[in-house]
């Protein structure tokens, strides 16, 4: 079970979640907010808040060393979220925590640490509308693709399949996650470009390692990346 708030304006969910675990004793928690002003993505970008979007900030004890499934956990939650409304949906994983419908991103995923051995998720999901910002990949929405939800309906299912997978890979183990999130992985075996912080990399998209990490091959060999960016041949590059 979840100990739930719900507020009318935050700035940042995730910051709320955070604020909670100081005097969190071990319970589940989960905020949302009608509407986020300063909510903020990967690498410090913003996520731009529109009304009727979920806002959505998941609060669990959780060890830092186990964090890859939680990565693997927050997007797929979503994707197998969609597979059960509309099985028929061009929706896809892009690594690290990137969902696509019909090739548009339709939300964005940002773990931090919390107090007290909570690790938070928070999850942004483009649920009616798709905001023009200066994302690196084009945006999409739920209800542009005719799905049609009100964020509440959006959160109650979430946290259901969130849950789901949690105890399965409490019971099955990472390899077992990491097979189930590369049946819906977008361009395995396809070339890409990873864009890491200090430098750009080309290679094969090899698929995951046990522990959730991109395997790019390059003529050189295998390498593991641990965190970046990846961009496929169609896609382009915005430098």
């Amino acid at each position: 079970m979840w100990q739930y708030y719900d507020y009318d304006e935050l700035g940042s969910t995730n910051d709320k979640a955070i604020e909670l675990t100081t005097k969190a004793t071990g319970e589940k928690i989960a905020v949302t907010a009608e509407m986020q002003t300063g909510g903020r993505g990967r690498r410090g970008r913003r996520w731009v808040g529109a009304k009727g979007n979920l806002f959505l900030s998941l609060a669990l004890p959780f060890e830092l060393k186990n964090c890859g499934a939680l990565v693997l956990i927050s997007g797929l939650a979503l994707l197998e979220l969609i597979k059960e409304v509309a099985p028929q949906s061009d929706v896809v994983l892009k690594w690290p925590n990137d969902v696509l419908l019909d090739d548009g991103k339709i939300s964005g995923i940002l773990l931090e640490k919390g107090e007290a051995g909570y690790m938070i998720v928070g999850i942004g999901i483009n649920v009616k509308i798709a905001p023009i910002t200066d994302a690196v990949y084009k945006v999409n929405s739920l209800a542009n693709a005719g799905l049609l939800f009100d964020r509440q309906e959006i959160k109650d299912m979430y946290l259901r399949h969130f849950d789901e997978l949690l105890d399965y890979w409490q019971q099955q183990g990472m390899p077992a996650l990491v097979k189930r999130w590369l049946q819906y992985a977008k361009g395995i075996g396809s070339p890409i470009e990873v864009k890491m912080p200090n430098t750009t990399k080309d290679g094969i998209f090899a698929g995951l390692n046990e522990d959730g990490l991109l395997i790019l091959q390059t003529e050189q060999g295998q390498e593991v990346i641990s965190a970046g960016d990846i961009f496929f041949k169609e896609e382009g590059i915005k430098r």
